[in-house]
């Protein structure tokens, strides 16, 4: 059984959704929750699904090891980031290599980066008048959004789109391709 651990941060629509899907498999599992916003919504969504959670914030995310040694008494065999905002710190990294996860809300290289998650992200899509947009599922490194992609989905961006448009449109790929993803690379680790 291979376990894994979901960072977010807000609402947490793809926790639960990753969550649901995995409750059909009898092979991955999603074991644990971590949350680096005392009152995010994610945290009640958890708890109906009777996912374990657990809240850090700033400063034992950065400067201890109390992450990471969590995921390792849980036995986490990948982590995956839905909607978690800070940057993953070295330790993680390290302990975790090509074992975490990220989707991001365009089709990387283009806006990626600090700042560039959710409606800024949407905002810039239709602000630059792009023709199309989608999602990316990449493996996280020491850089926002620059890790090696994995898969992304693409969707028609038209003229009179809004941001809201264009969200509605990246919700709908992150709900379809996001939890299949998730567990198949799981599935996949040795």
């Amino acid at each position: 059984m291979k376990k894994i651990a979901i960072f977010a941060s807000g609402n947490g629509s793809n926790f639960q959704q990753i969550c649901e899907f995995l409750k059909t498999k009898d092979d991955v599992v999603a074991k644990l929750l971590i949350v680096n916003k005392k009152n995010a919504y994610v945290l009640q969504r958890a708890k109906l699904l009777g996912v374990e959670s657990h809240y850090f914030n700033r400063e034992q995310f950065y400067n201890t090891d109390e992450v990471t040694q969590l995921l390792e008494e849980k036995g986490i065999d990948l982590v995956v980031l839905a909607g978690f905002l800070w940057l993953v710190p070295d330790n993680i990294i390290k302990a975790y290599p090509n074992r975490i996860i990220n989707i991001h809300p365009a089709l990387l290289p283009k806006y990626g980066g600090k700042g560039m998650y959710g409606h800024n992200v949407h905002h810039a899509v239709v602000n630059n008048k792009e023709k199309e947009s989608g999602i990316t599922i990449h493996y996280v490194n020491e850089q926002y959004d620059s890790g090696d992609i994995i898969f992304q989905a693409k969707c028609e961006v038209l003229p009179k789109d809004t941001a809201e448009d264009v969200a509605s449109k990246i919700h709908l790929l992150e709900k379809e391709f996001f939890p299949t993803v998730v567990y198949n690379i799981a599935k996949s680790l040795e």
